[in-house]
């Protein structure tokens, strides 16, 4: 059945529609082309993009969730048109013949245009850029939580003369975030292995760097203890544990992330007892019995129109924040990721804390996404001391950016 393009004459708020054409400079083969409607209804602007070459099944240009956080990135624009070559050819197409395929879909992008688009309006096709050179997917799997996830190792460029292989998790709900980051290097022929005494997600190096506000470890008789809520890809225990010596517990609520963690991440059991249980239950069941040096919490919740938030609204309840300060030891230290939708969330969070804890201070990662917040049990009067000898300069510049707020 033949599309009628007057549908495309009105926005309409959350609309998706996807069909295939045949490609102009190809025509044996088909584009796919995906037309999405903004659920925030502004000006009636539209643009379009070419989806990059050996990327068409990748969640961020494949699914609706992904092309919405496209979208989303885009505030002045009403209409996202994602257009994809979906040919099993392999070779790398030139910059020129892009350019020809971008001028001989213009016709299709104005008939895919609002009615009330001005005629003097320019539609650009927009680029899409990341660092990623290449991609190998591992695994695709389903969780009972977390729903699809895709693990994949990436050869991604640092500058122009450094690229590096890294190992991923993410999520389907959420295709535009990395969940979990790790570092990888080539040991045996084309075999990778985890690399787990490096932190390369954004927020875990200030999250560790937090821990510069533990008492001086040298007078524990003990080993320090860590409980991390929110387990992910296992790279900040893994890195607690051979790094700096602590005693590590976990809280995972699906048990196929723990599996991919220990599976593909190199998580292994003699480096953290991981609970497979919701992480706000296991902090009002434990409050009583156990007690941590630091506890480390790293939970999101996504949006389908604001996207990912941290931590999710249900850590904020009083009570939560309760458990959390008994499981800690009185020198303890609570260490959260946080990705503030707005100024008034972040705002609010930072006061329902104040009522619980003695002091907060703040890390920003500087990536204009993640805050690391820090509440401590007791008053430090400008007392740090944990020893953390042999960090990278990437974990020990976030301690001078601590700040007391």
């Amino acid at each position: 059945m033949a599309l009628d393009v007057r549908i495309f004459e009105t926005i309409s708020p959350s609309r998706f529609i996807s069909f295939t054409i045949p490609n102009p400079n190809s025509p044996s083969n088909l584009l796919r082309v995906a037309v999405l409607d903004s659920p925030i209804h502004s000006s009636p602007r539209v643009a379009a993009m070419l989806v990059p070459k050996h990327r068409e099944t990748d969640w961020i240009f494949s699914t609706e969730s992904g092309h919405l956080q496209l979208l989303l990135n885009l505030p002045d624009i009403s209409r996202l048109i994602l257009i994809g070559d979906d040919s099993q050819d392999i070779s790398d197409s030139p910059e020129d013949k892009d350019e020809i395929l971008e001028q001989r879909l213009k016709p299709l992008v104005v008939a895919l245009s609002p009615k009330t688009l001005p005629k003097e309006e320019e539609m650009p096709f927009l680029i899409y850029e990341d660092n990623v050179v290449s991609s190998v997917e591992l695994e695709r799997s389903v969780g009972p939580y977390v729903g699809e996830m895709v693990i994949e190792d990436v050869e991604i460029e640092i500058d122009e003369a450094t690229r590096e292989f890294r190992r991923r998790l993410r999520f389907k709900r959420m295709p535009n975030l990395v969940q979990s980051d790790i570092k990888i290097v080539r040991r045996r022929g084309e075999e990778f292995e985890p690399q787990l005494t490096e932190l390369v997600h954004p927020y875990l190096a200030p999250m560790v760097a937090s821990l510069s506000l533990l008492i001086d470890d040298s007078e524990l008789k003990r080993r320090p203890k860590a409980l991390c809520i929110g387990v992910g890809g296992g790279g900040l225990l893994s890195f607690l544990k051979l790094q700096l010596g602590f005693d590590v517990t976990g809280v995972e609520i699906d048990p196929e992330v723990l599996r991919i963690a220990r599976c593909y991440f190199g998580l292994e059991e003699r480096f953290a007892s991981v609970h497979v249980e919701d992480g706000i239950d296991f902090l009002k069941r434990c409050s009583s019995s156990s007690k941590f040096d630091v506890l480390m919490v790293d939970l999101d919740s996504t949006d389908p129109i604001h996207g990912v938030s941290a931590p999710p609204v249900e850590f904020m309840a009083k009570d939560v924040l309760l458990a959390a300060r008994a499981v800690l030891v009185s020198s303890g230290v609570l260490v959260i990721n946080v990705i503030p939708p707005d100024k008034t969330f972040y705002e609010e969070l930072k006061e329902e804390f104040r009522q619980v804890f003695a002091e907060l201070y703040e890390i920003d990662v500087g990536n204009g996404e993640n805050f690391v917040l820090i509440a401590t049990v007791s008053i430090r009067d400008g007392k740090r001391g944990f020893t953390m000898q042999n960090l990278a300069p990437v974990v020990l510049k976030y301690i001078d950016a601590i700040q007391r707020i």
